[in-house]
């Protein structure tokens, strides 16, 4: 950045009455809510038996605080206690349940079919398959970040054996059309997966209604610890198997072997309970404070662009562009607010986003996009606080900018003929 950037920025008025810096990531992790490390202290200190010690007292009540984890965590999403098996989180679920399918279902066929803007997790996964062997179909999205129903019924073939479409978007916001995928993919006899990790808790989720086999979720996205997460396996019409990717011990209906994170699990149990009672009224919050922000961007600022259908969209989502303003700058002038542009797994990277890139995005737009992550905890008074700050940087780094002087000067930057020194 020039020297001249960096004095406009620290310019920039300080404003009072919020505590900084502000948290506005919660796609990326959210704080454990005082109410689940309530639950979870005394797991941690006085219940802290093994839960497979069926023996003695402190492992049956180890297994008690497991099994009322295993309920609330069925509740929420529509599910019963015997389909729910404990991992380390989603992206250890979304392993489990792409190469768990992938093994047991070999002989049925080698093809599975995904999206290009899933999570790495599934991206990842569906890689390390298809140096096995595999075949892998990755799907393209619309320019509104959502995938066609009619796109993943023609992908399907008679070697289908997993269609794996996350729920919804973790830099976008957009929802999937989750039940008619499920619904096509049992007309057709293939199993499907979704990694939910964004969705549960924040929208209503049943895998009976939306025709889910497999659904990945994490503790950490729902306000509850990090390292725990659920994987649901379907167990009637039609019982889905899976090959074991941990082996030793047998745990988990033979799924996942190891000792059970049980304060961990008792704290997932108990945010999917707390997330169950409070989800109407929080999106209904959170919804207003990501509109009342979308119009102020809007309202100040031209050249400013939301990224994603609004439509079909999760309520404490907001990923929006600033045109002709360099995104590292932006990043930079608003240090202190917890914001990204991008996913938290790719973040570490100069790159611009795969998923805003297939979109259709150019990479000077993907790079002054920014994803703002509401959360439960965020207040009326530090979305005015992050609003001003973020309209005043994109201003004074406009200032600086011969790419936006000359599209305000009516010139055609597509039609410029640039010159290389």
């Amino acid at each position: 950045m020039s020297t001249a950037a960096v004095e406009l920025l620290e310019s920039t008025p300080v404003h009072t009455g919020v505590q900084l810096p502000i948290y506005m990531d919660n796609h990326a992790t959210t704080a454990l809510d005082p109410r689940v490390l309530e639950a979870m202290l005394p797991y941690m200190t006085k219940i802290y038996g093994n839960s497979a010690s069926r023996n003695h007292q402190f492992g049956w009540e180890a297994e008690q605080g497991v099994d009322k984890a295993r309920e609330q965590i069925a509740k929420l999403i529509g599910a019963t206690s015997k389909e729910i098996i404990f991992t380390s989180g989603a992206t250890e679920s979304n392993n489990l349940a792409i190469k768990g399918v992938a093994e047991m279902y070999r002989e049925k066929g080698n093809h599975i079919i995904t999206q290009v803007t899933e999570h790495k997790a599934t991206l990842d996964a569906c890689k390390r398959l298809e140096k096995n062997g595999y075949n892998v179909t990755y799907l393209p999205v619309q320019a509104d970040g959502l995938v066609s129903v009619d796109d993943v019924a023609k992908a399907i073939t008679d070697r289908t054996i997993l269609v794996s479409i996350m729920y919804a978007n973790n830099e976008i916001g957009t929802v999937n059309p989750i039940q008619a995928i499920g619904k096509l993919c049992h007309e057709k006899g293939v199993l499907f997966h979704t990694d939910a990790v964004q969705a549960v808790g924040k929208i209503p989720v049943n895998v009976l209604t939306d025709n889910i086999d497999m659904l990945s979720l994490s503790g950490h996205k729902v306000y509850g610890p990090k390292g725990v997460g659920a994987l649901y396996v379907r167990r009637r019409n039609p019982r889905v198997q899976l090959s074991a990717q941990i082996d030793g011990g047998g745990h988990e209906r033979g799924m996942r072997s190891g000792t059970l994170n049980v304060p961990g699990i008792v704290g997932l149990g108990e945010a999917c309970e707390l997330a169950m009672n409070e989800m109407e009224s929080e999106a209904k919050r959170l919804s207003g404070l990501r509109d009342y922000m979308k119009d102020k961007f809007l309202n100040a600022l031209d050249y400013t662009y939301v990224n994603g259908n609004m439509d079909h969209h999760l309520p404490n989502n907001l990923n929006i562009s600033f045109v002709y303003v360099e995104g590292e700058s932006l990043l930079m002038g608003i240090n202190d607010i917890a914001v990204s542009s991008g996913s938290a797994c790719t973040s570490a990277t100069l790159e611009p986003s795969y998923v805003l890139k297939a979109l259709g995005l150019g990479d000077d737009v993907a790079h002054s996009s920014i994803r703002f992550g509401l959360g439960r905890f965020n207040t009326r008074e530090e979305v005015d606080y992050v609003s001003d700050k973020l309209i005043d940087t994109v201003l004074k780094l406009r200032e600086l900018s011969p790419l936006y002087e000359m599209v305000k000067e009516g010139i055609d930057l597509e039609k410029v003929e640039w010159t290389a020194h």
